[in-house]
């Protein structure tokens, strides 16, 4: 894939702390699984430098060979299957209308037969808490409890590398290596560039409110809009901090 280093059609930064890096390849994971019925048997578990779980490549009975997100303990040589009959064996994946309660799963479909897009991220799962009319009640790992239709499809068990949070990086060239940027604490710049910035040795902050580098207010404001079309499928909001 082209790097872009946070820079837009233009040239000019847009995401900021971005560049550098060791070359990556992308590799084209599977996250929809549509070969039904067919079961695949894995060949190998790998590294992916674009995420932070780890794939597993399969080869389905018929030859065509997938890579897939990796479910924690998954070996080599095991079976998994798409079906609507599947065992709720770690890696399967069926409907969550069969999926009974108190199930975690990962990689569930948002829009039936999209692919699937929540809990995708290292040790990441969600847990199914009820099936009524016609939607899944989900737990996230944010504790926010939301309604997904249930002809959906989802991948039973939790995501590989759980321990990914608690990895240490251990030197800035490390993050050079992973294309992260320096960043530059608001409070050594000059006024001009900063709402923090200036004065003598470590002073205070100077805002009433915590702020971005443009101004625009952090701590304790709320972004999401009101109006937001999912907001009818949220049962109950994730916990304050």
């Amino acid at each position: 894939m082209k790097r872009h280093a946070g820079r837009n059609n233009r040239g000019r930064i847009t995401v900021r702390h971005q560049g550098g890096g060791h070359k990556r390849r992308y590799r084209i994971v599977d996250f929809s699984q549509k070969k039904m019925d067919i079961p695949a048997v894995v060949e190998y578990i790998e590294y992916d430098p674009y995420r932070t779980a780890f794939i597993a490549r399969i080869r389905y009975r018929d030859g065509e060979r997938q890579y897939i997100l990796a479910p924690h303990e998954l070996k080599v040589g095991r079976q998994v299957i798409t079906s609507l009959e599947a065992p709720f064996e770690s890696g399967n994946r069926t409907i969550l209308k069969r999926i009974p309660s108190g199930t975690f799963v990962h990689n569930v479909e948002l829009t039936p037969g999209r692919g699937g897009q929540l809990g995708r991220s290292a040790g990441s799962s969600l847990k199914v808490l009820a099936n009524e009319d016609g939607y899944t009640h989900l737990k996230m790992p944010s504790s926010e409890v939301r309604r997904v239709r249930w002809d959906g499809y989802a991948s039973v068990g939790q995501v590989s590398n759980p321990q990914h949070s608690t990895r240490v990086i251990g030197k800035a060239g490390r993050s050079r290596w992973l294309g992260i940027r320096p960043t530059v604490r608001g409070s050594a710049m000059n006024p001009v560039d900063h709402p923090y910035g200036g004065g003598e040795g470590k002073t205070q902050r100077g805002t009433r409110r915590p702020k971005t580098k443009w101004g625009k207010v952090t701590g304790g404001h709320r972004t999401r809009r009101k109006n937001k079309p999912s907001n009818r499928y949220i049962i109950k909001r994730r916990k304050k901090k």
